[in-house]
Parts: structure tokens; C-alpha cells; sequence
């Protein structure tokens, strides 16, 4: 099965549907970015502290430096950014994701550029070329994590930063369908998950009619150990939940998503 020919498509449809992370920034956000007055976020709720921006420049304004938003189409950070004044690259898998970068970037008058790829393969950028990715909850949808981490490592500068956002892997325990009909939390799958192994055909052929991309869980030891293992730094992590609209019951219990700030550190 071709995964990420599957969920390139599925996410096309994706924004047809207004998924809420294939929805562009306004007008009025970009204004304020131009003003100083901006945010990204990497999970649903909680904005990406500035901080975090800091790499080896002074303050926390990206402006100037080469900025990748990895797997982050969708005109929402990349936009931002490049209003800030950072070189931005928008790298994603899905055609229509990056057209809504282009919407918002020729609406504004933006310098951006994208690219359609492969987050897991990052060869067509040389060694050390972003001073910042900034990689939002997408990595759910490929099979290997490791890759994603490796690549990001051999693209950034030293001092750079990642910052990532991640799905807590014990979201995959539950049977979904299950527990947003009823309410009922059930454990049903065996960590880590994969929806290719774990579908049936049947599932499958619908997870394809409907435009539904394929998920898969990582483990802690991949998503973060992972990093470390690639040689970043984590310098930074906080959790984040859905917003109170989002009916999946395990919300109220626990953080469902976590972010991550990872340095390349100087040797």
C-alpha cells in the first residue's frame, strides 16, 4: 500500500471538508503580524511560546532567518511567519494544503515558497539550510517518525531549533468510533498502532471513499527519544488538549497532544 499516496489525497480532501488545520490565516492576522503582534501554534490550543524562537539571534522575531514549516501546510504558520519577515519554505505531502499557503501569500503579498515532499525525505535541501523548522501535529501520518527527525537534524543550522508537535500515543488505545457514539473509553488496540495493520478491509475501502488519511501511533521513545537519538537537545515540552467543542471523551482526562523545542546544539 502506498501511504503517503493514500494520504496525500486524503488530505486534499481534507480541505474541501475544512478540516480546522487546512483553514488559512485572515487578513487581519497578517496585519497584526506585521505589527509584532502574532502567534503560531503547533497543537490545537496553546500558541508556541516566543521563546522558543530563540535560536542563536538576540530576541524571539524570526525576521530575516530561513524558516522550514515542515508537513505544515495549510496557510497557518508559514503565512505568519513570512509576515514576521522570515525566508519561509512550506514543505507538505498534499497539493491543496500548499495551495492555501499560495492563497493567503498572493493575497498579502508574501515572499513564501512551497514545496510538495515527503517529510521523512528532505533531500532536496542541502545540509544546514533553515535557521528554524516548525513542524505542527502531522507525523501521525507517517510510519517512521525516526526519518523526519533525522532529516530536520541534517537541515538545520547548528544552534537551530525544531519545534514539533506530537499526538500522546495513548490515544490510539481506544476504539474511536466507540467512545465519540457512546462516551465509552475501551481499549482495543495494541500499542504502537498503525490503521493499515489495524483496519480491516472494509475500513480500509471506506478510509478511502471518505478521504480519511492513515494514522499511525509512535512511542514516546521514538517521538522524543528519537530526537534524542538524531542528536538534538530537548531544551522545552509542554502539553495541550482539544478544544471543549471536541467531543472525544478522553479530552477531559488528560493532554492528547505534546510539543517539543529541540536544539542542534554547537559542537
Amino acid at each position: 500500500m502506498d501511504i503517503r499516496a493514500h494520504n496525500r489525497l486524503a488530505w486534499d480532501r481534507q480541505v474541501e471538508r475544512g478540516n480546522q488545520w487546512t483553514i488559512p490565516v485572515s487578513s487581519a492576522a497578517i496585519a497584526a503580524a506585521r505589527d509584532g503582534q502574532w502567534q503560531i501554534c503547533l497543537t490545537p490550543l496553546k500558541p508556541v511560546p516566543r521563546s522558543w524562537l530563540r535560536t542563536y539571534w538576540s530576541s524571539s522575531d524570526p525576521a530575516g532567518r530561513d524558516v522550514l514549516c515542515l508537513a505544515s501546510g495549510g496557510g497557518q504558520q508559514g503565512p505568519i511567519l513570512a509576515a514576521v519577515g522570515a525566508r519561509v519554505t512550506v514543505l507538505d505531502n498534499s497539493p491543496r494544503q500548499l495551495a492555501q499557503d499560495r492563497l493567503v501569500a498572493e493575497r498579502e503579498g508574501l515572499a513564501l515558497a512551497t514545496v510538495e515532499g515527503d517529510m521523512a525525505d528532505l533531500s532536496t535541501f542541502a545540509d544546514q539550510s533553515f535557521d528554524l523548522i516548525v513542524h505542527p501535529v502531522s507525523n501521525s501520518f507517517v510510519p517512521d517518525v525516526r526519518p523526519v527527525w533525522r532529516e530536520a537534524f541534517r537541515v538545520l543550522r547548528p544552534d537551530g531549533a525544531l519545534l514539533s508537535g506530537f499526538t500522546n500515543p495513548m490515544t490510539y488505545l481506544f476504539d474511536e468510533t466507540l467512545a465519540r457514539r457512546t462516551g465509552v473509553l475501551q481499549v482495543v488496540h495494541a500499542l504502537p498502532y498503525a490503521d493499515p495493520v489495524s483496519l480491516s478491509e472494509d475500513e480500509k475501502a471506506r478510509y478511502a471513499r471518505e478521504g480519511a488519511p492513515f494514522e499511525f501511533s509512535h512511542t514516546l521513545e521514538d517521538q522524543i527519544g528519537g530526537q534524542i537519538d538524531a542528536g538534538f537537545v530537548i531544551a522545552g515540552l509542554y502539553e495541550d488538549r482539544y478544544g471543549p467543542e471536541e467531543k472525544y471523551p478522553l479530552n477531559p482526562f488528560t493532554a492528547i497532544f505534546i510539543a517539543t523545542r529541540a536544539i542542534k546544539a554547537r559542537k
